[in-house]
């Protein structure tokens, strides 16, 4: 019976083949993702409104599925991550995402040394002044380099992208997060690699993660797998065996993989995303 639901599913997607269709991605690495996600005039990702600075400031985190890399970088310039890794099945979205971290390294020294002039400025202008001792300060601030706090350090310094399929991955032990971001990227991994590389993937990711760290976690709706099932044979497949749905996803992170709370920490506060994506964001705590 399941092999004939299969024949029947191939043979369907091999009438298609002769229609003029548009290039897919059949992992979700798509390009300009952001764009077509995200309002138009909006300076950061919405998700991040929602993201506690706890989870991220000078901890070690890894973002699974990272596209473009647009979040990752986002994420480390808000919240002053001590590192992170941004990895991606797709080596032209890890391209993508080292082109967007050199801009904003640009971007950002422009900006350092703007601030440094000005307050090299008004340092001189207080030498002539009785202030030469706040003139002093304020060099000695500018020019010490020495114990650079993390806030301070260049992005270069603490973004780094890998092309890497999550599911396949060896993941040696001493390698350990502080914090796992994996943001629509859920249902690729469950389409592609069915119910078994979902649950490996999430009890991979419970290992990687320290005690007491977190796992957040976005994950797509079933309407969403519906609209994308076919995009391969392989999508194509999986789908009609997927047992577990993402409305299931709690139970399996709490009860079986064995993560300690969960907490929802979108509460409709998306605000910015495009009609589709303003999906629940959960916080998972080992």
């Amino acid at each position: 019976m399941e092999k004939n639901k299969e024949v029947k599913v191939v043979e369907e997607i091999n009438a298609n083949k002769n229609r003029k269709r548009k290039q897919v991605f059949p992992f979700g690495n798509y390009r300009n993702y952001y764009g077509y996600r995200i309002d138009e005039g909006l300076d950061e990702d919405p998700r991040l409104k929602v993201l506690k600075k706890e989870w991220f400031q000078g901890k070690r985190c890894l973002d699974i599925g990272c596209n473009s890399g647009l979040i990752t970088i986002q994420i480390a310039k808000k919240f002053h991550c001590r590192s992170i890794l941004g990895i991606d099945i797709d080596s032209s979205r890890i391209e993508d995402a080292y082109w967007h971290l050199r801009k904003f390294v640009k971007m950002e020294q422009a900006e350092k040394k703007c601030a440094k002039a000005s307050k090299l400025d008004v340092a001189e202008k207080a030498d002539d002044s009785e202030n030469g001792v706040i003139a002093s300060s304020i060099k000695e601030e500018v020019n010490s380099r020495e114990c650079v706090p993390p806030e301070e350090r260049d992005l270069s310094d603490i973004v780094s992208f890998r092309q890497e399929n999550f599911v396949h991955s060896r993941h040696t032990p001493e390698k350990y997060y502080d914090t796992i971001t994996c943001l629509s990227v859920s249902k690729w991994i469950h389409l592609n690699w069915g119910d078994d590389g979902l649950i490996n993937s999430f009890a991979n990711i419970w290992k990687l993660l320290r005690p007491g760290g977190t796992f957040v976690l976005e994950p797509q709706p079933w309407k969403s797998y519906e609209k994308n099932r076919r995009v391969s044979e392989t999508t194509a497949i999986n789908y009609s065996n997927i047992m577990f749905h993402p409305d299931q996803f709690q139970e399996i992170l709490l009860d079986k993989i064995g993560f300690r709370r969960v907490e929802d920490i979108s509460s409709g506060c998306l605000s910015g995303s495009k009609t589709g994506f303003d999906r629940p964001i959960f916080a998972f705590h080992k």
